[in-house]
């Protein structure tokens, strides 16, 4: 996928047909002219919506790293807190404890993390990235920034700063 393709909006899958009551809604959904109606209005849809594109987008800019968001996020966060506790990552993150065990494993198995058992707490680990989690990372961040710059060629720069002091309730 090309990184232009990514930047576009996903095309809502054309329903089958098999319901369609007259020649003129079966026109529709072979144009790919289908209504949304309601949606339209709804916040949730147009956030959802507008994830789709950030997350493919993401995704397509950091293709050749291989790092994906939420592998992102969690390397970015114990960069910038060295010594982490597993469970603060998942919790600031809002990650399933399961799910950030799996995702830890594979970082670390590309030698990007390290855990240490901690001294306090046998059962906890502290988490630091390793050199070369460190140095991927300063990549990963201009890779990262990138993104951010398609994403304000999407909406406008003032629109994405605008959307950063809406969302920012939620981080």
């Amino acid at each position: 996928m090309s990184n232009r393709a990514a930047r576009t909006a996903p095309k809502i899958p054309a329903a089958s047909g098999k319901r369609t009551a007259n020649g003129k809604a079966r026109a529709l959904e072979a144009d790919g002219e289908i209504g949304l109606d309601g949606l339209l209005g709804h916040a949730g849809y147009a956030v959802r919506r507008f994830q789709i594109w950030i997350f493919q987008d993401f995704v397509c800019t950091l293709a050749a790293v291989d790092i994906k968001p939420t592998q992102y996020s969690v390397l970015t966060v114990i960069g910038a807190n060295p010594g982490l506790s597993q469970m603060a990552v998942a919790q600031r993150l809002g990650i399933e404890r399961a799910r950030l065990v799996h995702l830890l494993d594979s970082l670390e198995d590309r030698k990007l993390v390290r855990r240490v058992r901690s001294r306090t707490d046998r059962r906890s680990h502290a988490l630091h990235l390793t050199a070369r989690g460190e140095a991927s990372l300063r990549q990963f961040k201009l890779l990262a920034a990138e993104h951010e710059r398609h994403v304000a060629e999407k909406i406008g720069s003032e629109n994405r700063e605008q959307l950063l002091r809406i969302l920012s309730s939620f981080t």
